[in-house]
């Protein structure tokens, strides 16, 4: 079999880290994969495998932060809890694209929403020595999992796409009927599969988290980005973001600028918990801290332990964002629509080599085309190629991605993101693309 990139260079590498079985291969391990055959062989890769922005930062952002160097912001500690500004331009900022109301105290700078989820599930873990496990609606962001596994807490999971409107309800109830579920985390539109739950799903979400007493944790790092919807991502104007602060008061909501802003690099989130629960006093959170409301745990305690504040500076960029788009002056929804448009070209040129699309359906529509996709291809005999394998052999031909299975997925497939590839790069894709599929057909 003639392919892009010589066989032994990725077999090598990886068992060169002890990787025998690429569905355990993590994001850096396959990126490190790449970057090794790229240096051997002076071959460019169609990079998937990372959720990397791949459009310029925001402006305001830059500008913002720029003059807050200048102003020598570097050489003071921020306020743990936030800078002011900030504070109110992310409370302003969910009233205006989700129309929550929640107070500027209760919105806590992160360095990124991994360090928010982080900090969460940690604070969750400890409330009540009952409640010790997390559960994650799958497939997911695979490090979430990681973190749990790096905590020592045990985990729950299923896959939610066989799980969908009337079943979702009784599903959830299955778990939170235990009484050892303590939070439960996903993301809206999904990461990978770009599907997205409706308002009667994320309803149900809210309000079993109410009856059992589960904090939920929504990632909106992809807020806005379900491009099906018209309307979305005009402040103060509906429609709005589906969040499942609407049915409950359980919940904390993490407002990234990696991919909204582009700000990935400089590592800011927003935690927003809900004021009922910021206020909230636990008794075990009083033994253990000599402190007993959740929100002062999660920054005082969780926070301040793990990285004694965010950037001075970026949070100044944070606070500029989030007020421009709030004010009208920075679309910043028409900038990221430019991964919809690559979506679309990946998967028509995917679709007319022999592959399909793994999470092809949102219910009874067709899937956004957003940010992440999924994709997988048919042996011969029709079966689906196993998902390590599929990636192995697509590294062969100089594609990279990552295994669904590592997401928590129960198809076979790879998920690609397609932020990275440029317009120069469509004609290679499109001729490894049927390099692989003479190969394998």
């Amino acid at each position: 079999m003639n392919t892009v990139i010589p066989k032994e260079i990725i077999d090598n590498y990886f068992k060169e880290i002890e990787i025998d079985n690429l569905n355990r291969a993590s994001i850096r391990q396959v990126g490190a994969a790449v970057a090794n055959a790229e240096k051997i062989t002076g071959k460019e890769f169609i990079h998937f495998e990372m959720g990397v922005p791949g459009i310029a930062p925001s402006a305001v952002g830059v500008k913002a932060q720029k003059e807050a160097l200048d102003r020598g912001v570097a050489a003071k500690y921020p306020n743990i809890e936030g800078i002011p500004e900030l504070k109110e331009e992310a409370s302003r900022f969910v009233k205006a694209f989700i129309n929550t109301d929640i107070a500027p105290k209760h919105c806590i700078p992160t360095c990124g929403a991994m360090q928010g989820t982080f900090a969460a599930f940690l604070l969750c873990s400890q409330l009540d020595p009952k409640k010790d496990t997390i559960l994650y609606i799958d497939p997911g962001f695979p490090v979430q999992k990681m973190q749990a596994q790096v905590m020592g807490v045990k985990t729950e999971s299923f896959d939610v796409f066989e799980y969908r409107a009337e079943k979702l309800g009784p599903k959830l109830e299955s778990y939170f009927s235990k009484g050892n579920i303590c939070c439960v985390v996903f993301s809206n539109p999904n990461n990978p599969s770009w599907m997205c739950l409706n308002s009667d799903e994320i309803r149900t979400i809210g309000e079993l988290a109410t009856k059992y007493d589960v904090i939920i944790l929504e990632d909106l790092a992809y807020m806005t980005m379900d491009f099906r919807r018209e309307g979305l991502g005009v402040p103060f104007q509906a429609p709005y973001q589906l969040s499942v602060s609407h049915y409950t008061d359980n919940y904390v909501m993490m407002i990234s600028a990696s991919k909204i802003f582009s700000y990935a690099g400089e590592r800011i989130a927003v935690a927003c918990i809900s004021d009922k629960l910021f206020d909230r006093s636990y008794e075990t959170m009083r033994q253990r801290y000599g402190i007993s409301k959740f929100g002062a745990v999660y920054a005082y305690d969780m926070l301040y332990s793990m990285s004694s504040g965010v950037t001075h500076s970026v949070q100044c960029a944070m606070a500029a964002m989030l007020k421009a788009a709030s004010d009208g002056v920075y679309s910043f929804r028409e900038d990221i629509r430019e991964y919809a448009r690559r979506t679309e070209r990946i998967k028509k040129a995917l679709l007319e080599n022999g592959f399909h699309i793994v999470y092809d359906k949102d219910l009874d529509e067709p899937v956004s085309d957003g940010f992440f996709f999924t994709f997988g291809y048919n042996k011969p005999d029709g079966t689906p190629m196993e998902g390590g394998e599929l990636l192995r052999q697509l590294l062969y031909f100089g594609i990279s991605g990552i295994v669904l299975s590592s997401t928590g997925s129960v198809l076979q497939g790879i998920r690609g993101c397609s932020s990275n590839i440029r317009e120069d790069q469509f004609e290679v894709f499109e001729e490894r693309l049927r390099l692989f599929n003479q190969a394998n057909s």
